[in-house]
């Protein structure tokens, strides 16, 4: 049978993860989004996670287990371990035990100890961001021990995502149960901790000393950890090829299966739906641009580009000084090209601090609905004057279609509407804007939003949830109505945003260093593609920002007609990436487990 044909062979799969049922980052999307193909494939499937009562009332719904769980669970509260069995609520609705291990905090020192004799996990000055899943992953080997133990001679594995729940395998191991493991690391401790301080992680792996290198960065509880639980566990994996040419320098162990992460495709919209959706929701960026930009001077919107970067706030990691300086230099490329016309807009959706909108905005908005409704409100008097002069053959005139009130009362609003100076830089408070990193680069990159700069830029410091008080679109829908992302990551081990655009049927560009773009470049057919690859790896920072500066350019120059290809070849593009393909890699580590 073929590794695509493969069927499990467990008889029961346990995954282990802190963000079940507990969103913090990608793996919560991991988890979500292939629970029901989980289901469909696995005869029996649970996901075990820490309990948190406020996340769980929103997430899990409680049901009673079988009495042979039931028995065990019961069993556990001696021992200061109480478990809530019941479904997540997302598609499949898995079943979920989530571990109330609260009440074994009291042993933390103990079980740090376990660690130190067992894998000499150093620990002594660790604080509370180790500990809790280390007591959380105590409590997971007890509550996988005693239900092994009562579902009688079953083939169980146990897959454990990151160092967070990773601890699980150690303790099992001292519990010395049959349980068979498999460890994934979405990226390792100490590779993100190098590359986040600014070093050249991938020019450093060859020749680094990982554990002198963790001490010197403070991470050498977490990083020995992770350590261990790659050589102790049954089965290594990590989640691209980029991670595990990591993995195998930093961690010490080639990973035997690489378990990409996919998404449920035939969840997002179909080409024809995001066509509609592009136009609906740029419609409504664009009346954002309106009031932002507007009151300052005007531009041609039909002329107009939305570029987009999001995610976490992690200025090198992600490429934000990358894009800010690739930027700057297309605004020269755009200020020397032929079209006079063409402006684009970019916006920076990246969480930070911040205390509310700005004052001005909320002015600029309200004027500028005042001004809108003022003329939906007149709209059928003034199109009933223009069919009458049409159907007069008479010259269309402003002094025939508008009254004297009416032209006196938008003059009046206009006035109000206009504002000296230039658009601000951000759209929100931001504690001491002036040393904020993304605001001193784009003023040093030129990237000030001048009237003659052609390049417009907008930091959005907030998550997209359709309620920010500006754009008020959900993070799909503001996807949708823009023309191109940008994700030019130094450090992504897989890289969820271009994957999520692309099936929203939007061109991006992601890179060699991110999972996703390892993965996609080889499907890539020629120079059209909706999906653009960066090449960063070994390569001279300059010549990177050149690079990527001429690939936004020769978009800016494309036609609409390839504009639209590019979002038809995105869309096709994001089929790769399917839970329904891309589940193999699962069953092939959970298989590779048993034997």
């Amino acid at each position: 049978m073929s590794e695509k044909q493969a069927a499990p062979e467990t008889d029961i799969l346990f995954e282990v993860s802190w963000e079940v049922c507990n969103k913090v980052g990608g793996i919560n999307t991991v988890l979500k989004s292939k629970a029901g193909v989980m289901q469909d494939r696995y005869k029996q499937y649970i996901l075990i996670g820490p309990y948190f009562e406020k996340k769980a009332m929103l997430e899990l719904e409680r049901k009673e287990p079988p009495k042979a769980v039931a028995k065990a669970l019961d069993s556990l509260k001696k021992n200061g371990i109480e478990c809530h069995y019941g479904t997540w609520q997302v598609k499949g609705e898995p079943t979920v035990i989530l571990i109330d291990f609260s009440r074994l905090t009291e042993k933390k020192d103990e079980l740090k100890a376990q660690l130190w004799e067992s894998y000499e996990i150093d620990s002594m000055g660790a604080s509370w961001d180790f500990e809790e899943p280390v007591i959380f992953s105590a409590a997971v080997a007890q509550v996988l021990n005693a239900l092994e133990k009562a579902m009688g001679k079953k083939k169980v594995v146990a897959h454990f995502h990151e160092w967070m729940t990773g601890a699980g395998i150690l303790f099992l191991k001292r519990l010395k149960s049959p349980i068979r493991t498999v460890f994934t690391t979405h990226a390792t401790m100490l590779g993100r901790a190098i590359a986040g301080g600014g070093e050249n992680l991938y020019e450093m792996l060859e020749n680094i000393n990982p554990r002198e290198a963790a001490y010197s960065h403070g991470v050498q509880a977490k990083h020995l950890t992770e350590t261990a639980c790659a050589h102790e566990c049954n089965v290594f994996t990590t989640v691209s090829e980029i991670t595990g040419m990591e993995a195998e320098k930093l961690l010490g162990r080639k990973p035997d299966v690489l378990v990409l992460n996919g998404l449920e495709v035939n969840r997002f919209p179909t080409f024809e739906e995001t066509s509609i959706k592009h136009l609906t929701c740029r419609e409504s960026l664009r009346s954002f641009l309106t009031y932002y930009f507007f009151p300052h001077y005007l531009f041609s919107l039909d002329h107009n580009l939305i570029f987009f970067i999001t995610g976490r706030y992690e200025y090198k990691n992600k490429g934000i000084d990358l894009t800010i300086h690739a930027l700057g230099r297309l605004n020269e490329l755009l200020k020397q090209g032929k079209d006079k016309d063409r402006t684009v807009s970019v916006f920076f959706w990246i969480p930070m601090e911040h205390a509310g909108v700005k004052v001005e905005l909320l002015e600029n908005k309200n004027y500028y609905n005042h001004i809108t409704s003022y003329i939906h409100y007149n709209a059928d008097n003034i199109l009933q004057k223009v069919l009458y002069d049409f159907l007069s053959q008479k010259d269309v005139k402003s002094e025939t279609l508008f009254t004297k009130e009416f032209l006196k009362e938008m003059k009046k609003d206009l006035l109000q509407f206009k504002r000296q100076g230039n658009p601000p830089l951000c759209t929100n408070y931001l504690p001491n804007e002036d040393q904020n990193d993304i605001i001193k680069a784009l003023i040093e990159a030129g990237l000030d939003n001048r009237e003659d700069d052609r390049v417009k830029v907008i930091v959005q410091p907030v998550y997209l949830d359709g309620s920010d008080g500006l754009v008020n679109l959900p993070y799909y829908d503001a996807i949708a109505g823009t023309h191109l992302g940008l994700f030019p990551s130094y450090y992504e081990p897989w890289g969820y945003t271009p994957l999520e655009t692309g099936a929203m049927g939007v061109s991006c560009v992601t890179t060699d260093l991110a999972g996703f773009g390892r993965f996609i470049e080889p499907h890539l057919e020629g120079k059209s593609s909706g999906i653009k690859v960066l090449h960063r790896l070994h390569k001279p920072y300059n010549e990177i920002v050149e690079d990527f500066a001429q690939k936004m350019y020769g978009y800016c120059n494309i036609s609409h007609t390839e504009r639209v290809q590019n979002k038809i070849q995105a869309k096709e593009l994001s089929q790769l990436c399917d839970w329904g393909e891309f589940i193999r890699f699962y069953i092939k580590a959970h298989n590779m487990a048993l034997k």
